[in-house]
């Protein structure tokens, strides 16, 4: 007989600027998250390099966030 494995219920290991973040996954398919899409997208934008954009010039600008901010 194989021995089953406990499952801990520690939380894992993520960035500070995700801390509470929770994404649950309904038996329809359906995600659901803590946070907005809008957050977790300009975290991702300011932490992740996206390989595509990675020769143009004007990455500073798309990284660095939206015109409103640069004001």
């Amino acid at each position: 007989m194989s021995k089953k494995k406990k499952k801990k219920n520690e939380e894992p290991k993520v960035h500070e600027d995700l801390k509470g973040f929770k994404m649950e996954i309904d038996s329809f398919g359906e995600i659901s998250s803590s946070f907005s899409i809008d957050k977790i997208n300009e975290f991702l934008n300011k932490n992740v390099e996206d390989k595509k954009l990675k020769d143009r010039d004007d990455l500073d600008e798309i990284k660095g966030g939206s015109e409103e901010d640069e004001k």
